[in-house]
């Protein structure tokens, strides 16, 4: 099949929403508004959102064993662009289910098509979110999305340079830059792919050398950005009076200056809440490899020695289970540079 070609929808695409599916509703209900600070709605038994701003859904949580990230939601700006991905999946083999009326209401969208994703997270594409009119309730201050998106999400691979061809394929993703950085003992090379403005929207772990993974969940960690460093700040205090594990404490990181720390959420993976990430001049923007995540801080919390060797064992555990890729989609990979 020949691949089909079209004009390049980078600037066109942004994070929208994620989708997570948990039994453990009470907890990430706490979690979400009384440590972190978004809003949140009830919706039918079985789901509920958070909102960070006017759009109706940016985490929809519906009940199910998985605890862990089953999908992410890319807002695209216009008609042409949504086509033109739309076709480029198509024309590879992949199949593309346009979503009911009924998934498109729950995630405040219209014009819903899903498609596979690496590691099993099935990517969705939409236009025209649906605003709501119920002025928010938070904690927070505010939120930053817009143009930028709403955050990012980190993944671990086995097969980094064919995710990274994923979304080059689909998205048009530029490689912003690399960090390398060396994790007890382990050597990890991080990969920042953006689709807009911001830095990145998908960060890509890898252990070098070796094929494992020591993640059990899809994701590694979700980034939402903060309006003010002082949301940050009482967010972090929260997050601790309310008793809910913190995994990396406040710091800086060396390649997009972000300000942040990590809790670990109700489902296991992390929840990173950040301040004032440098925005991409597409104009002048070169990238390059960093030496370690950050300037300062972002320290363990509370690891003990039992935690590092869960965590090679579920690497090691890795080595049985291959990882789900769309071959499809991600060529043969992109090499580094």
């Amino acid at each position: 099949m020949t691949p089909y070609t079209s004009p390049s929808v980078f600037g066109a695409v942004h994070l929208g929403y994620i989708v997570i599916e948990t039994n453990r509703f009470a907890d990430w209900r706490r979690f979400g508004t009384d440590a972190i600070g978004m809003h949140h709605d009830d919706l039918d038994t079985g789901l509920m959102r958070f909102r960070l701003d006017d759009q109706e859904c940016r985490f929809l949580l519906r009940k199910g064993p998985a605890e862990d990230v089953v999908a992410t939601g890319w807002h695209i700006d216009d008609h042409a662009s949504f086509e033109q991905i739309e076709a480029r999946v198509r024309s590879h083999g992949v199949p593309v289910v346009r979503g009911s009326a009924e998934e498109a209401r729950m995630r405040g969208v219209e014009r819903l098509l899903s498609f596979p994703g690496p590691k099993g997270i099935t990517q969705e594409i939409y236009t025209s979110p649906l605003l709501s009119p119920q002025p928010l309730d938070m904690l927070a201050s505010g939120w930053v999305t817009g143009d930028s998106g709403m955050g990012h999400v980190a993944i671990t691979s086995t097969r980094p340079a064919l995710m990274r061809g994923y979304f080059d394929t689909v998205f048009d993703a530029r490689l912003t830059d690399y960090i390398d950085e060396t994790i007890s003992g382990v050597k990890l090379k991080i990969r920042f792919l953006r689709v807009n403005e911001r830095h990145h929207s998908i960060a890509i772990a890898a252990v070098r050398g070796l094929p494992v993974d020591p993640i059990r969940t899809r994701v590694q960690h979700l980034n939402i950005q903060a309006a003010t460093l002082d949301d940050v700040a009482r967010s972090y205090q929260r997050v601790h009076e309310l008793g809910f594990e913190m995994a990396l404490s406040v710091g800086q990181h060396t390649n997009d200056k972000e300000l942040s720390y990590y809790a670990r959420t109700p489902s296991g993976f992390e929840w990173e809440v950040g301040w004032n990430p440098v925005v991409i001049d597409e104009s002048t923007w070169e990238p390059g490899t960093h030496q370690g995540i950050s300037i300062w801080g972002h320290t363990p919390v509370g690891q003990t020695i039992i935690d590092k060797l869960t965590q090679f064992s579920l690497g090691a555990r890795s080595l049985t289970r291959p990882e789900r890729t769309v071959p499809a989609l991600s060529g043969t990979g992109i090499p580094d540079d």
